[in-house]
């Protein structure tokens, strides 16, 4: 019998499945916490590094943000070949880990400043397959403030992904915002269309905007596409994408609870406190929200040798 995620420790995510993992998340009943960080800016607490910080204020899963896959670098984590640092990553913290990759858009309408990234971020299948290799547990497909990532990218580069990589990784696929596209902002970021095309080719969780984050989108709207994600067999994670994560702990905690109302299975919270995390005590505060101070300070207090 799989152990619901927030009970389990460092040993029981070495022994789980994808499939495993999947039902741990779904058990947990809207009670795990995802925290994006970022490896290439300066850690919060000089030689820790943002990931462990991020692990020591009650996080289940670590989401890493801007990872290049040909120009690795992360931050705090001690000296180790570059193919070995997300499985250095997980030995210090004991955690499940996923990575974002941004399907680009180069033919979309676009507004603001588009930024340009790296092939080494970038979603393809050479990428998904270095994250599978390094030990990623879930692939995100996604895209950063003016990326010019849109879903139609997102779904052409899931289908390859999926076949590829699909039957060992967890696929999560979605926005947080526009992302710099001009169609996809609003209630327009994702719609039920949208979700059944994800799903359809092979998302596992569907990611939405949380409420409260993105203009328009509201608690009854994200629950609406949050039961309809559950009925085609999908997971949900609700996004805190739009530099919230740095807010008041009285706005992180009002959002924690729309997230819940909405029904969501997986909550996440981004990386821009200051800058490559959020304010640590932010994540606490949020973790307290969903699921009190039981649960959250045993996430903390947990050793990464049990």
């Amino acid at each position: 019998m799989v152990k619901r995620l927030l009970d389990c420790c460092a040993s029981d995510f070495i022994k789980m499945s994808k499939k495993d993992k999947l039902e741990s998340i779904a058990s947990s009943e809207g009670r795990v916490l995802v925290t994006e960080v970022i490896g290439t800016y300066q850690p919060l607490l000089g030689y820790i590094s943002n990931a462990e910080l991020a692990c020591a204020f009650g996080s289940d899963i670590l989401l890493l943000n801007m990872f290049d896959f040909e120009n690795i670098v992360f931050n705090g984590i001690p000296n180790v070949k570059s193919e070995n640092v997300i499985k250095e990553i997980k030995r210090l913290t004991g955690r499940m880990i996923g990575v974002n990759l941004e399907p680009v858009d180069s033919g979309e309408e676009t507004m603001g400043e588009i930024k340009t990234i790296s092939k080494g971020r970038q979603a393809s299948v050479e990428t998904a397959k270095k994250a599978k290799a390094m030990g990623a547990d879930m692939i995100v497909l996604t895209g950063n403030p003016g990326t010019g990532v849109t879903n139609r990218a997102i779904i052409n580069t899931l289908n390859e992904i999926k076949k590829s990589v699909g039957d060992t990784v967890i696929l999560a696929a979605g926005k947080m915002h526009a992302a710099g596209s001009l169609r996809e902002a609003g209630e327009n970021i994702i719609t039920e269309k949208d979700i059944l095309d994800f799903k359809t080719a092979g998302a596992d969780i569907i990611m939405l905007p949380a409420p409260g984050t993105v203009p328009g989108i509201t608690m009854e709207y994200i629950r609406k596409l949050v039961e309809y994600s559950h009925s085609l067999g999908a997971l949900t994670l609700t996004a805190i994408g739009t530099s919230q994560e740095g807010a008041d702990c009285d706005t992180i905690k009002r959002i924690a609870l729309m997230c819940k109302m909405t029904g969501t299975d997986m909550h996440h919270i981004g990386d821009a406190g200051y800058v490559g995390i959020a304010f640590p005590e932010n994540i606490m505060h949020y973790s307290i929200a969903i699921r009190g101070r039981r649960h959250t300070f045993n996430r903390m207090a947990c050793s990464i040798n049990r």
